[in-house]
């Protein structure tokens, strides 16, 4: 009896843990989708409503929500007092700080850094010029992790189980 609930529980871990991998490839394109919907709704704040960055960057961060929302309201809150951050430090302040809680790789990351560089520094034309360029350069990275979804999501789900069963397997 104990060994049968042995087996069950290491069965579950295992399942478990592949649920969790491949969940991670299911939450990547996503939260790419979002970034890019992100700086898109800064540019539409850029060109169109004459905001204030830290107050585009609350907007933004509030309709975007999770991980990403909480990227673009750390960097807003960066640039208000005591800090008085630019907008550069404030948004590799955030990006270096949220980046862990999001599914995104390096990849998105070093897009983001190479961003913030430009970010405030310019005026508008030159600045939704970087925005586009990053909003590309974040689509081709989420047609990557569109198709990294398709090829190990259904494969992680299955490893854990067939892993589970492989390690009961081995100890009886």
């Amino acid at each position: 009896m104990l060994k049968m609930l042995g087996a069950v529980l290491v069965i579950a871990a295992t399942t478990l843990a592949g649920w969790v991998q491949a969940r991670q490839y299911a939450n990547r394109p996503q939260q790419i989708r979002r970034l890019i919907l992100a700086l898109k709704r800064l540019e539409t704040e850029i060109m169109y409503g004459f905001t204030p960055l830290p107050e585009a960057l609350i907007r933004i961060g509030e309709q975007s929500g999770g991980a990403v929302g909480a990227i673009f309201l750390t960097a807003a809150q960066n640039m208000k007092p005591p800090d008085n951050s630019t907008a550069q430090d404030a948004l590799q302040l955030a990006i270096g700080a949220g980046w862990k809680a999001t599914a995104m790789k390096t990849a998105e990351q070093e897009i983001m850094r190479q961003f913030s560089y430009t970010l405030g520094t310019s005026d508008r034309k030159d600045q939704l010029g970087h925005i586009a360029t990053a909003v590309r350069q974040l689509e081709s990275e989420e047609h990557e992790a569109r198709e990294e979804q398709n090829r190990y999501e259904k494969m992680f789900r299955s490893l854990g189980l067939l892993f589970g069963a492989f390690i009961v397997i081995v100890m009886y």
